[in-house]
């Protein structure tokens, strides 16, 4: 039976015809080495398979090079991107992850979950929960207690906290603004459910863009839904009654609009000239619909790898006793117009 040996900086070095220290200071990436033999310490690595430690480069720099992550709501395509985003990201940077997930958005017994994280020493952790209800309310109550940096996710803006998030009023603002554009008069609204903040933003915005255009938005003129195909096509059904005259909508998902498009053909409507529909993520799959969907597009993977890189900056800035300024990353989205408009 084979058994793997695991090279040894050892080994490494004395193929390379150097030190110890000379080979730790190319692995750390440290300046202070002549091109030619960084060059050729790099090609004995490669050709010894040499893997360093984790354990010893966290016990030399004091640091696990572990990062925590708490996410929820796993089932919805949006949360499952982003924790792609964010694995890809400390895999590029060389972090591992210790994953968490709620058993629910609005989980309240947050302190053991993060006394649990710091004994296990990680440096740092991504709250990766969308802000939902009540579910930020620990913060005020325990951060100050963490020892160690929490980078937030979709969360509505706070001086006091770094977070990450997608620009959810700038995109719907595009998508109502292009219905105008579009010669549309009477434009109609499906939201997410209004106890995510990310909904209410979406549907703060349509209103407030109809509004600038003297378009007046009524309560009839906007059903809630649930993120799911099934409360957007129930949704569609109760804004054709109160909102006969609609000739646009824009939905705030892709999964919702799908169920606006099909329930809207049953209905003899003609896609975009009797409805002309938008919706929001621009899913993979939303190029595939029929008619193809005008939706917005914000990078869920990209949403992840942002958080990472943002964490990793302050737990290096703790490292060199620097303290960064608290600050709000909003990334930008952009209209993809397709058949449906």
């Amino acid at each position: 039976m084979n058994t793997y040996k695991r090279a040894t900086i050892k080994q490494v070095a004395k193929a390379s015809g150097v030190s110890t220290q000379t080979v730790s200071r190319v692995i750390n990436d440290r300046p202070d080495v002549a091109p030619e033999t960084r060059e050729r310490i790099l090609q004995i690595i490669q050709e010894l398979d040499y893997q360093p430690s984790a354990l010893a480069r966290s016990l030399i720099q004091q640091r696990s090079y572990t990062l925590g992550v708490v996410t929820s709501g796993l089932k919805y395509l949006g949360p499952s991107r982003t924790l792609n985003g964010i694995t890809s990201m400390a895999e590029e940077l060389k972090y591992a992850l210790l994953l968490e997930e709620l058993p629910r958005f609005d989980t309240e017994d947050i302190r053991p979950l993060l006394r649990s994280l710091v004994s296990r020493h990680v440096d740092g952790v991504v709250w990766a929960v969308p802000e939902v209800g009540e579910n930020r309310r620990w913060v005020d109550e325990i951060l100050n207690d963490v020892p160690i940096p929490v980078m937030f996710m979709t969360m509505r803006p706070r001086p006091d906290i770094t977070s990450v998030s997608v620009d959810n009023y700038q995109g719907a603002v595009l998508a109502t603004r292009h219905l105008f554009d579009r010669g549309k008069r009477h434009i109609g609204h499906i939201s997410g459910p209004l106890d995510w903040w990310e909904s209410r933003q979406r549907r703060q915005a349509w209103q407030e863009t109809l509004e600038k255009a003297g378009i007046k938005a009524t309560d009839n003129h906007w059903v809630e839904g649930n993120w799911s195909s099934a409360s957007g096509e129930a949704a569609f059904e109760q804004l054709f009654q109160t909102y006969p005259e609609m000739d646009g909508v824009f939905v705030a998902n892709d999964q919702m609009a799908l169920a606006v498009l099909q329930a809207a053909n049953r209905r003899g409507l003609s896609i975009p000239k009797d409805l002309a529909v938008v919706g929001f993520d621009n899913f993979a799959e939303s190029a595939y619909f029929w008619p193809a969907l005008t939706t917005i597009n914000h990078n869920h993977h990209e949403l992840g790898c942002r958080a990472v890189q943002e964490l990793v900056k302050q737990v290096e800035a703790i490292h060199r006793n620097e303290i960064l300024k608290t600050e709000t990353i909003l990334l930008s989205t952009e209209l993809v117009v397709r058949e449906s408009t």
